[in-house]
């Protein structure tokens, strides 16, 4: 483990130190095409919509400042539909036909993962701002979302010392986020003393809606005289007939609280909240986050969606967060080509929208701080628990046995998404 830390300390020194590196290449084209794959239609809509109008906004934001290398900006929109597969052919028909030159989209982790393989096939750029598993780096990725040791991990280590957790309720979505983050979650808690009977893990299917023998369960298993919660990794549309069926069979947050890591203002904006208070969330910002930076993002997407309702929430700013580090690295670099970009994006640094800033490392995750939140009965949070500093965010998790001793630097000249520290050798794809 102290070969990791020591190995990955020195490689983000080396990269910061060597931030201001650029390329003077010029791209030829008229236009800087930005592509937009996210949901618009199916399970993930309720979510990914408002991504759409993000990179939207953030792309009518880029032009009014004159653009990028003196060119306008065009974003291209396709949507994928919920269909897993189809993200995969969405994404080479942006990068073949549509010629784009970077692609912010994706939200489920299944999602990312279909469309990987075109990326790094076309080498092409992706920006992928949700919060995910881990155990992934890619040059061709940006993660700007949460890995488990910036959301999961200190989740958990909140509701343990703080709220004195006894019993894990590990509840998801049946595929490979929820599966592989409560992989983590269960070995941690185990390696914390926690034994296994006192965890319990359900999955089921995206759009799930009859939660009534579920809870129930979830009721008989933290009537057992020890203090319980629910991590919940559930996504999409099954959270509004799951928060339902909590407050209808009884379950208030005093007595059994859930910690969500995919519901957060835009998911509340569609529920009644009012028996929801006092559960919980865990994210890297907030829409009541009180500071100048966040009142300004704020009113622009107000002035821009045209409505004073609409609520911004954590996944928005980590599109905010890599559309700003991409426009950064390719004024540094003087191109949007993909190498050039990936180069100079390392090291670059943007004022976040909680007070502080990220940077993005060389394993291509960036620094976020982490935030619990408390919902509200308007659909807003208290943050109840932050971190004091920022966090570097971990592409490998270090409490998975294959894991422990890896970690991704694309810093030249190692380039490796998969560097073992014990045997000294690049296991995953090396440039």
């Amino acid at each position: 483990m102290k070969g990791k830390k020591f190995a990955l300390n020195w490689v983000s020194a080396v990269a910061l130190a060597g931030a201001g590196m650029s390329f003077q290449v010029l791209a030829e084209e008229d236009t800087i095409k930005v592509g937009v794959l996210h949901s618009l239609s199916g399970t993930m809509a309720i979510s990914e919509t408002t991504l759409k109008d993000t990179v939207l906004m953030m792309v009518d934001e880029q032009n009014k400042k004159g653009g990028l290398l003196g060119k306008k900006l065009e974003a291209v929109v396709v949507d994928p539909a919920s269909n897993w597969p189809l993200f995969a052919e969405k994404a080479r028909e942006l990068i073949e036909k549509e010629e784009v030159d970077v692609v912010f989209g994706c939200w489920t982790s299944v999602s990312r993962k279909s469309v990987l393989p075109v990326f790094e096939e076309l080498n092409s750029l992706l920006f992928y701002p949700v919060q995910y598993e881990g155990e992934e780096s890619s040059k061709n990725v940006f993660y700007t979302g949460a890995a488990p040791n910036q959301q999961a991990i200190p989740a958990v280590d909140y509701l343990k010392k703080d709220l004195g957790v006894e019993r894990w309720v590990l509840a998801g979505t049946d595929y490979v986020y929820p599966r592989t983050t409560n992989k983590i979650l269960e070995a941690y808690l185990i390696d914390s003393g926690v034994a296994k009977e006192d965890i319990m893990i359900n999955y089921t299917p995206f759009g799930h809606s009859d939660w009534q023998s579920i809870v129930a369960d979830i009721k008989k298993f933290g009537a057992a005289g020890k203090k319980t919660a629910v991590v919940s990794t559930i996504n999409g549309d099954a959270n509004v007939p799951f928060y339902k069926e909590l407050a209808a069979q009884g379950v208030e947050a005093e007595d059994i609280p859930v910690v969500a890591f995919s519901v957060g203002e835009e998911e509340l904006s569609g529920m009644d909240t009012s028996a929801l208070v006092g559960h919980l969330a865990a994210w890297n910002y907030f829409m009541s986050v009180e500071t100048d930076t966040n009142d300004e993002f704020v009113e622009k997407w107000h002035a821009y969606i045209k409505d004073d309702k609409r609520v911004t929430n954590d996944p928005m700013e980590a599109t905010y967060l890599g559309f700003n580090m991409w426009a950064k690295a390719v004024e540094k670099a003087g191109t949007t080509e993909s190498e050039a970009v990936q180069e100079s994006i390392i090291g670059v640094t943007v004022p976040n929208l909680t007070g502080g800033f990220a940077t993005m490392m060389p394993n291509h995750h960036i620094t976020k701080p982490v935030l619990i939140g408390e919902i509200q009965d308007d659909g807003q949070f208290v943050t109840v628990w932050e971190t004091p500093d920022v966090v570097a965010g971990d592409a490998w998790s270090d409490y998975l046995t294959g894991s422990k001793d890896l970690f991704a630097s694309w810093l030249k000249p190692m380039s490796c998404g998969s560097f073992n520290v014990t045997t000294g050798q690049c296991s995953g794809v090396a440039e």
